[in-house]
C-alpha cells in the first residue's frame, strides 16, 4: 500500500503539482478551462495555480492566453537530472546492452504510467534517445510492469480504483496476475502490442526499485536467460 502520511497532506500543493504535471506533458499550449476539465479540477482554481505557476516562472503564457512550460520547468528538470547524476550515470551500462541489437529503454514509474528517460531503438544516436518519449500506461509495457510488480496488491489497486486498466480488458485481476508471475521470476516478459514475435524483458534497478530498464524486439524464449543476466549486471552497475 502507499505509505501513510505522518502529516495530513497539503492539498494545495498535491494540486499544484498536478497542474504543473498536466502542463508538462501537454504537447501545445493549453487553456485554463481545457486544463481544468482533464485534471477534474475547478477552473477558479486551476487559474490561480497557473498564474503561481507563471509568476514562478515555471509556467509561461503564450500571446493567445495559453500556458505552456517556462523556463524554470526546464531549469528544474536539468537541475533535478544534474544533482542525481542518476542519467549519466546510467549512460555506460545502458550503451553496453545495445550490442544485443535490440530496443534498449530506461523509465520510472509516476501513479500508474511510465515515464522513459532513455528509449533507443537499434541504430539511433545516444543524444537522440534521451527524453524522447512522453507518458505510456505502465499495465502496456515491460518497464511499467516491471515497475508495478514492486508494489503491493493493495497499491496496484488503489492506482486503478474506478479506471479501466490499459491493456488488459478483463479488470485488474488480470493484471494482478501478470504482476505475481513477474514477482515469482524476478523479471518483466511482455508482448509488444499486437505482435506475438515481440517482446520486452525489463527488471528493476536497485531494491526497492527507483527505475526499470529492459530490452525490446524480437526476443525468442531461450535467449531470456541471457537478456535477464545482462540487464541484472546493467542495474547492478546502475544502481552503484
Amino acid at each position: 500500500m502507499r505509505p501513510k502520511p505522518n502529516a495530513q497532506p497539503n492539498q494545495s500543493l498535491i494540486d499544484g503539482i498536478a497542474t504543473l504535471q498536466a502542463l508538462a506533458v501537454s504537447p501545445e499550449p493549453i487553456g485554463n478551462r481545457e486544463l481544468a476539465r482533464k485534471l477534474g479540477f475547478n477552473p477558479t482554481r486551476v487559474n490561480r495555480l497557473l498564474k503561481t505557476l507563471a509568476y514562478l516562472g515555471i509556467a509561461r503564457q503564450t500571446a493567445n492566453r495559453k500556458y505552456t512550460a517556462g523556463p524554470g520547468m526546464h531549469v528544474l528538470a536539468a537541475q533535478s537530472l544534474f544533482a542525481s547524476r542518476f542519467v549519466q550515470n546510467a549512460m555506460p551500462a545502458l550503451e553496453q546492452l545495445r550490442r544485443f541489437g535490440l530496443t534498449i529503454a530506461m523509465g520510472v514509474l509516476w501513479n500508474h504510467d511510465v515515464s522513459y528517460l532513455f528509449h533507443a531503438p537499434p541504430g539511433m544516436e545516444t543524444a537522440q534517445a534521451l527524453g524522447r518519449i512522453g507518458l505510456l500506461p505502465a499495465s502496456e509495457n515491460g518497464i511499467g510492469v516491471a515497475l508495478l510488480a514492486e508494489l503491493d496488491d493493495g497499491h496496484i489497486a488503489e492506482l486503478y480504483e474506478g479506471e479501466e486498466v490499459p491493456g488488459y480488458p478483463d479488470g485488474l485481476d488480470s493484471l494482478l496476475e501478470v504482476l505475481a508471475t513477474t514477482r515469482a521470476q524476478g523479471y518483466a516478459r511482455v508482448r509488444v502490442g499486437e505482435n506475438q514475435d515481440r517482446h520486452t524483458i525489463a527488471i528493476g534497478v536497485s531494491s526497492p526499485a527507483f527505475a526499470a530498464i529492459g530490452m525490446s524486439g524480437w526476443i525468442p524464449e531461450e535467449a531470456t536467460p541471457e537478456i535477464v543476466a545482462a540487464l541484472r549486471k546493467a542495474a547492478a552497475e546502475i544502481a552503484e
